[in-house]
């Protein structure tokens, strides 16, 4: 296993940037600790996958180093970094059968037979790929031979890092849930260091003890699922994370108020703006704004209720401001006009998109 760094990496595709626009990684500095479970997550494009294959070395990174464990790999070959790669279709040799498919790592390492043998047989148990084991793996379905490319990538004891660029994306619905637990169950067992990217919340936030949210080529904030969800550090991650994404509205700020819309709200606390900041917005999720007959409470028109099974969300209206609210289970619909409240704990204000300290 290794504590992996990365000190100053940027990255064009162009072989003469000229400006910041021609960088689709901007400068970054990201340390992983040796044996955790971490996510890249964010939308197609925003240079996820780009900074993967830097840390691999399938890319030499135009600025900065690559440290494992503090020695700079940054000019190393994949083959020497001692790394195990999982893509996001299979990799496999189809003429091979599952068993010698998961077995060529540690064969090419000139582990002893009865070892791989043990080895083959625990993972294909934990993969559900046991009776496939003498079957060629051409043979074998889509979500199959992903199994046996992840089997692949987790069959070896002794690797830096594990890398996995989307792996899910070709498993059939029904068994992710299934090969997330056991990734998680394997990582607990033998101690990895694992770093997962996808564009999946749930495959982040379930499978990460710490997730770096990404967006154009930048960190936008790196924390634990639970401070992603409840304290985003930029509207963007508020957005991106959530189903429905958090309610960013445009306000001012006046005192202990919150003018949404010429309607204020006491929010019971003052926050400090940074200077000369242009634009200032009010964040709160749905599962945090409440119908409520308070006095004080928001007057808002209800558009919509839909039904997302587990719980259903209000669409609301409130002069040009739209906004979702979620419904506690066995809650009566309301319709036309209600009020709501939003829990003061779990609303922010940001400046920028930045999200503002909150001052007592």
């Amino acid at each position: 296993m290794a504590r992996i760094d990365l000190a100053n990496i940027a990255h064009s595709y162009a072989a003469a940037p000229s400006s910041e626009h021609d960088f689709v990684l901007k400068k970054l500095n990201v340390s992983w600790k040796d044996g955790a479970a971490h996510a890249l997550l964010g939308p197609s494009g925003c240079g996820k996958t780009t900074l993967l294959n830097i840390i691999s070395g399938l890319l030499h990174p135009t600025q900065g180093a690559v440290l494992f464990n503090g020695a700079d790999i940054t000019s190393k070959p994949p083959e020497a970094r001692n790394i195990a790669q999982v893509f996001q279709f299979p990799v496999i040799y189809d003429t091979m059968t599952v068993y010698q498919n998961l077995a060529f790592p540690l064969q090419n390492r000139k582990i002893p037979k009865s070892e791989i043998n043990a080895r083959v047989a625990r993972l294909a148990d934990m993969l559900e790929l046991s009776k496939y084991l003498s079957r060629k793996a051409r043979d074998m379905s889509a979500d199959e031979k992903q199994k046996i490319s992840l089997g692949r990538g987790l069959i070896r004891e002794d690797v830096a890092a594990i890398l996995f660029d989307e792996p899910l994306t070709v498993i059939d619905p029904q068994l992710k849930w299934s090969l997330r637990s056991q990734l998680k169950r394997l990582h607990a067992e033998f101690n990895h260091t694992m770093i997962y990217v996808t564009h999946d919340q749930t495959e982040a936030l379930t499978f990460a003890d710490q997730v770096i949210v990404m967006s154009e080529g930048e960190i936008v904030q790196t924390a634990s699922p639970q401070e992603l969800f409840e304290r985003p550090a930029h509207t963007f991650v508020g957005r991106f994370i959530g189903s429905p994404g958090m309610n960013v509205m445009p306000c001012t700020i006046d005192g202990h108020d919150l003018i949404l819309a010429g309607h204020a709200i006491n929010i019971g606390r003052t926050v400090t703006l940074p200077t000369g900041a242009e634009r200032i917005e009010f964040g709160v999720r749905p599962e945090f704004v409440k119908i409520s007959t308070d006095k004080g409470a928001l007057p808002v028109t209800v558009e919509a209720i839909e039904d997302a099974g587990r719980y259903q969300i209000a669409r609301l209206q409130f002069r040009d401001l739209t906004l979702a609210a979620i419904l506690p289970d066995g809650e009566p619909q309301p319709s036309g006009t209600v009020g709501v409240i939003f829990d003061a704990e779990n609303s922010h204000i940001y400046a920028d998109g930045h999200l503002v300290e909150k001052r007592g």
